[in-house]
């Protein structure tokens, strides 16, 4: 199956007549391997600071989680292992694999609890393939 594939079927899909407003797959270094339409450009600090984030919780606490220049407020994840961020009526998701970034951000009327599921069920199933 194609990366793509995945944004395409497995992030981007409905969850109770909600969906994703964009979703992504990066490898560790930054690079995308896959992408919906609408997700942003990720500046290489950002790329840095959430992977410092994984290593270090609570790393970007103090100053937000950045995605393209938007920003978002760091909310409580699971240290080493997934980010979450909020942004007004929104936010984002982020879940680490062996190799990989999976990435979820929505708007109302997508709950947290929603994109949580949908980004951390497929993290969990590749980190379990050993991606």
């Amino acid at each position: 199956m194609s990366w793509q594939t995945y944004v395409d079927d497995h992030l981007m899909c409905d969850v109770d007549g909600q969906k994703l407003t964009s979703a992504a797959i990066l490898g560790q270094d930054g690079s995308v391997w896959a992408q919906s339409s609408a997700f942003p450009q990720l500046k290489p600090e950002e790329i840095t600071g959430i992977i410092n984030d994984f290593n270090e919780p609570g790393f970007l606490a103090p100053t937000g989680l950045f995605l393209g220049s938007t920003k978002y407020m760091v909310i409580q994840g699971e240290p080493g292992a997934v980010i979450r961020g909020k942004k007004g009526s929104g936010g984002v998701t982020i879940k680490k694999t062996n190799e990989a970034l999976i990435f979820g951000i929505y708007d109302e009327p997508m709950t947290p609890g929603q994109c949580n599921m949908v980004v951390e069920r497929l993290g969990d199933y590749l980190y379990d393939q050993g991606l």
